[in-house]
């Protein structure tokens, strides 16, 4: 890995810690819809196709360096980001936190030339396929491939972002029989953690719900706890990456 890549984990650290800190279709009667712990799966498009793949280009255009990067989409005030491993799983809990995140990588400069973002009508709304590439001479012209996914709330806002490196093996589905995540047996989180499928989208961590779910979902308690201890275990995460986690998350091969 190249010195900038260590680097980058120090000056990650640094801006954090100064920060203010399955669109598979459940069996009728478990998504809790109309109460506070309801499921994603609850709620229905409030906004035009157009609007839910705008705010996902939004969302990449404030990491690529060639576009306005000041303009970012509509996130809800307890936005939440999952980027499951080799990645650091909860990357932000709230506004604040993620518009951070989103200064803190101007330190690394990307262009995202390739996407494909398109609008669902089950949660996520939007989903995209895009590769990144980095400003750095060790990996120049090696793309990092990222699938990603947007939750909205019925005001249009982003809620819940969730994230795979788009490699075999490391997707929550089987790429060539579902590219888009839309079969059964899709091992997403953001269909699963309670309150995301109410009108404002809010994800209450002392609810009934969640705390039933968590007992007897690892990924939910994982999350419930992490977004507890936003810094401390994004810290821990980080030092337990490795320095090889950009080359196991992005491919590359040196």
């Amino acid at each position: 890995m190249s010195s900038g890549f260590n680097a980058s984990k120090t000056w990650m650290a640094l801006l954090m810690a100064g920060a203010t800190l399955s669109a598979c279709k459940a069996e009728p009667g478990t998504l809790n819809c109309g109460t506070d712990g309801a499921l994603a799966a609850c709620l229905k498009p409030t906004q035009t196709p157009e609007y839910y793949v705008e705010q996902a280009e939004l969302y990449f255009n404030t990491m690529d360096r060639t576009q306005d990067r000041d303009l970012a989409p509509n996130y809800s005030e307890l936005v939440a980001r999952w980027e499951w491993p080799p990645w650091l799983k909860l990357t932000a809990y709230n506004r604040e936190v993620i518009t951070a995140t989103d200064l803190l990588l101007r330190n690394y400069p990307s262009v995202i030339p390739e996407r494909d973002c398109r609008a669902f009508d089950v949660q996520p709304f939007a989903r995209c396929r895009v590769v990144f590439y980095y400003d750095d001479e060790e990996h120049e012209g090696q793309g990092c491939p990222i699938y990603e996914e947007f939750v909205f709330n019925d005001a249009g806002e982003v809620t819940f972002i969730e994230a795979w490196s788009d490699l075999p093996g490391m997707l929550p589905m089987d790429a060539q029989a579902d590219p888009w995540g839309e079969g059964q047996g899709v091992t997403r989180l953001s269909t699963r953690v309670p309150g995301l499928g109410t009108a404002d989208g809010r994800i209450n961590l002392s609810s009934v719900a969640i705390v039933e779910a968590s007992k007897t979902d690892s990924d939910v308690d994982d999350f419930r706890n992490r977004a507890f201890d936003f810094y401390g275990t994004w810290v821990e995460e980080l030092e337990a990456a490795g320095d090889d986690m950009w080359q196991r998350g992005c491919g590359w091969t040196n």
